[in-house]
């Protein structure tokens, strides 16, 4: 199990549950990921007290064994058969499963726009969740406050969408009007996207008159520090387009949506693992509908925001379900592999590796014999896509049930076919 969040852990535990050794490798010093950072959600489940008891949960079950500060140096094997090295707090330990999760989480973006880091009023929402948690002055003597979406999200760099900012958006200015009901606050967006039954809390926030108002992408927020009467503000201008004007407003806060984005070291383990990546460096499944939580390399399963952002709920519901995708493997005394596999004939092989390079499964490696290095398939890693068919000079690699003669035959047969026709 790679990553030590919410997910990773529901998933370990749902395995352990079930009698099966798990070993949890997570890159913090601490378990919980960015859950750490959130106090609820919309819905109302206090996220620090179920983190709590589901950290207490996986170091009680002596079946979980879990890595603080770990990193993954090797990765090596299949299905059934993995061998991972690790190295962590207790050193360089070598780990033998049978079977590998993927559940790395989400980062968080730090903004450089909008004087993020020069000034202390604007924020993102995990630092606004914070301190309206902490009672923050700033919050309950502020007369209005801002709340920028789509911050570094849905551009040229980052062309897809968070999911959950809208939500965390919502949940905060709700949070804040019971905190200071006197605030005036305004969401400015590009689409809410509030999520099945989550559009009734859009509305509990409309009708507590926390204001709505949507800009374009080219036409952003614009924002300064000025200083009006006396007072301190940071001044937000966007146009209005039901006004049909600019507006300005005068925020005593301004929280930014900063995007959520795929963890660094995500490219390394898709490499170490032979699993793919989608274009925004988020693990890719093998099927959205067929094979939600499985990639194309046998064996090794995803959950949680590894595989995009998505809600708390979410992520625990994909959870158990690769936690159920696992186990049907465990439970298994034997792994049938595909019968659409390649095969070397070892006399023609000449040992030239092309076969090797185009493999993208690992599945193709050299063996010493007495007439010098032979390629040989493991059946078990091959997927049968036939790249290193069409790539061997000598013929000497064929794909079962998909061979020369086969192909030949078919041919023959349609040509005659064809001919009749015209």
């Amino acid at each position: 199990m790679v990553g030590g969040g919410i997910a990773g852990m529901v998933c370990a535990l749902s395995i352990a549950e079930q009698g099966h050794e798990v070993h949890l490798v997570e890159k913090e010093k601490d378990l919980g990921g960015l859950a750490r950072k959130i106090h609820r959600i919309l819905e109302g489940l206090d996220v620090q007290e179920y983190l709590n008891d589901l950290i207490r949960k996986v170091y009680q079950n002596p079946l979980v064994h879990v890595y603080h500060d770990a990193t993954i140096n090797e990765a090596t094997g299949y299905i059934g058969n993995f061998v991972t090295t690790v190295k962590s707090e207790l050193g360089i330990s070598k780990i033998t499963h049978g079977a590998t999760v993927i559940a790395t989480g989400v980062d968080v973006y730090q903004p450089t726009e909008y004087m993020y880091g020069e000034d202390d009023r604007v924020m993102t929402h995990l630092e606004l969740e914070d301190a309206i948690v902490n009672r923050d002055e700033r919050l309950t003597n502020a007369k209005s406050v801002v709340m920028i979406q789509c911050v570094d999200c849905r551009n040229e760099e980052r062309n897809y969408c968070s999911r959950v900012c809208c939500s965390e958006s919502v949940k905060n200015a709700l949070l804040l009007k019971e905190l200071n009901p006197e605030v005036d606050i305004y969401i400015l967006f590009r689409d809410m996207r509030m999520y099945g039954y989550l559009e009734n809390y859009y509305r509990e926030a409309a009708d507590k008159n926390v204001r709505f108002i949507r800009y374009e992408p080219e036409a952003k927020p614009e924002m300064e520090a000025v200083v009006e009467e006396g007072r301190p503000v940071l001044r937000v201008t966007v146009p209005d387009y039901v006004l049909g004007q600019k507006i300005a407003i005068d925020a005593d806060i301004v929280m930014l949506a900063a995007a959520a984005i795929p963890p660094e070291g995500n490219k390394e383990l898709s490499q170490q693992f032979t699993v793919a990546l989608s274009p925004d460096n988020f693990f890719k499944e093998a099927h959205a509908k067929l094979r939600p939580v499985e990639f194309a390399a046998d064996g090794v399963y995803l959950c949680g925001t590894a595989h995009y952002p998505k809600l708390i709920p979410e992520s625990i519901s994909q959870a158990y379900a690769a936690a159920g995708r696992v186990l049907t493997l465990l439970s298994r005394d034997t792994v049938v592999a595909s019968g659409s596999i390649c095969k070397v004939t070892e006399d023609k092989c000449i040992g030239c590796g092309e076969c090797i390079k185009v493999c993208t499964y690992g599945a193709i490696e050299f063996n010493d014999t007495k007439q010098g290095k032979k390629a040989v398939v493991n059946p078990v890693l091959c997927k049968g896509d036939g790249l290193c068919n069409s790539k061997c000079p000598t013929g000497a690699i064929q794909l079962k049930h998909f061979t020369d003669e086969e192909i030949i035959s078919q041919i023959d047969a349609l040509v005659p076919a064809l001919v009749e026709v015209h």
